[in-house]
């Protein structure tokens, strides 16, 4: 008799797209152009490319016009009518949605961070080892994104996730449970914020 092999994790993408882009003039961070399409397609197209197949997208600024004009087949799309309140509302709601697949696991990652692709997607991706586990991309020793987060971690995530922070509270209390995964040699961590930074989108 053959052996049987364990079935792969069900490893999800998570991107949170709902930033209204205040230090842009009020331009949604998803609909920025880059490479002649909507920035929200571009992070769509690096969560699968790094092999998320199932991958929900959090919307919140001008959703509906999101809907419209970018192209996101297969994907899971959650509003966010509480998108003002900062990215921790973001991230609660596309946990609670996430809850409902048999997903071990979530990769999560920010929509204006184009300079992190694929291969650091699935560096990050590749920590993972139970669905307790917990990893961060780290830049020059420094942690960023994106974040792994085991499924059992989630209720715990979703509950510590305030304003802006995100998830910044929970993995400063669980700093010790990080596998920090280097990225530095394949992505660049920067943030489109301000107009001095759209230059970095072609």
């Amino acid at each position: 008799m053959g052996q049987t092999t364990p079935e792969e994790p069900l490893i999800a993408g998570l991107l949170l797209a709902a930033g209204g882009g205040r230090r842009l003039g009020g331009r949604p961070k998803a609909l920025l152009e880059h490479r002649g399409r909507p920035l929200v397609e571009h992070a769509v197209g690096v969560l699968r490319e790094a092999g998320c197949e199932v991958v929900h997208v959090v919307l919140g600024a001008a959703a509906d016009r999101v809907r419209e004009t970018a192209a996101l087949p297969g994907c899971v799309l959650i509003d966010n009518p509480a998108w003002a309140r900062g990215m921790g509302s973001s991230l609660r709601a596309g946990l609670a949605s996430l809850t409902a697949t048999e997903a071990d696991a979530v990769v999560v990652s920010l929509v204006d961070q184009p300079g992190i692709g694929a291969r650091a997607v699935a560096r990050v991706r590749g920590a993972y080892r139970s669905r307790d586990s917990l990893a961060a991309a780290s830049y020059e020793g420094v942690r960023g994104h994106p974040v792994l987060f085991g499924a059992e971690r989630w209720a715990d995530v979703a509950a510590s996730a305030e304003g802006d922070r995100g998830a910044r509270a929970y993995l400063r209390e669980h700093e010790e449970a990080i596998v920090l995964v280097p990225c530095s040699d394949v992505a660049e961590p920067y943030d489109i914020d301000t107009p001095g930074d759209l230059r970095r989108l072609e």
